[in-house]
């Protein structure tokens, strides 16, 4: 969880700064700064902050453009949507960029992004279309009453794609119905957050088999929520992850980034190895996941701190 930045403290010079930082005109910018200031702006959470994240979809980077949408989700700001509207339709995005945008938009949760994500439920990508799929109906369920108010709380802070389940906490049930694949992706979802609220040994071992879901955005899903986790029983499965080279790069991406959150010793060999890989993608997770492993290993009390991003640059 990232603390907010009182508004008091965000005068002209700071969203002045961040600017240079997330956009990155001059080419300078290392991208782990980059996406401290992404958090920063996150916290601040007005619309002034989104208009700046906005500008930054024209980037080269995948990785960096699917974090600007992570973020916009999770302000939960309905300023964002036309924003994340033009980036789903925008063919021209990789996948993964838009499977977030379209995640953003049930994030925000408003009925009017239905059409929307109904449009693209027969997108020529699957992480599009199931990604539509979540969102139409984590929307549903928020404003159906009687659904809703099942919701479990938990300890994390994120707006999860979909909400845990509540009712069962046996960890060898919520198993079975997380490797099911006859059932809809959305209950799939539920017992993923509701294994990871449980969060026990038994859990995460649980969590680990949907490592071997046919569906990309499944298996990406699980490595995120490890990083969440920050459980150490699950570092084998995620470096696994990590070397196989015939992994979706998208899942690959989540297990470095989740190793670099959980940063126990053994993390640290991997991510160094593949922050060179021939995926993008992955290479830049790593360098992400480095700053994220110094930080977890450091004394800075807090990841988006504006007192300590480089704004020279």
């Amino acid at each position: 969880a990232f603390p907010i930045v009182p508004m008091q403290e965000c005068d002209h010079s700071i969203y002045d700064n961040l600017d240079v930082l997330v956009t990155n005109l001059s080419g300078k910018v290392p991208l782990h700064t980059r996406f401290r200031a992404i958090f920063t702006l996150k916290n601040i959470g007005d619309e002034r902050s989104i208009d700046l994240l906005a500008k930054a979809f024209n980037d080269e980077s995948d990785l960096l453009k699917h974090e600007l949408a992570y973020v916009l989700g999770q302000m939960k700001n309905s300023y964002a949507n036309p924003i994340l509207r033009r980036v789903l339709s925008d063919k021209s995005q990789d996948a993964m960029v838009r499977h977030e945008a379209a995640e953003a938009l049930g994030a925000i949760g408003d009925l009017e992004s239905l059409d929307i994500l109904e449009k693209y439920l027969d997108d020529e990508h699957q992480v599009v279309r199931q990604t539509c799929e979540l969102a139409i109906a984590k929307i549903k369920y928020e404003h159906d009453p009687q659904e809703s108010k099942n919701s479990q709380n938990s300890k994390f802070t994120s707006i999860d794609p979909a909400p845990s389940i509540s009712e069962i906490q046996s960890v060898p049930t919520l198993k079975q119905i997380l490797i099911d694949e006859t059932l809809p992706i959305f209950d799939r979802y539920r017992a993923m957050f509701a294994l990871r609220n449980i969060g026990t040994t038994e859990a995460v071992l649980a969590l680990s088999e949907g490592l071997n879901d046919s569906s990309d955005l499944f298996r990406h899903e699980i490595a995120f929520v490890f990083g969440q986790l920050q459980s150490p029983d699950s570092v084998p499965s995620l470096i696994k992850t990590l070397e196989n080279i015939d992994e979706r790069p998208m899942v690959r991406h989540e297990a470095a980034e989740a190793l670099g959150s959980i940063a126990t010793p053994d993390c640290l060999p991997v991510l160094k190895k593949f922050r060179h890989d021939s995926s993008r993608v992955v290479k830049e997770s790593c360098e992400v996941a480095l700053d994220m492993y110094d930080y977890e290993t450091s004394t800075e009390f807090h990841y988006a701190d504006i007192s300590s991003l480089d704004t020279e640059n």
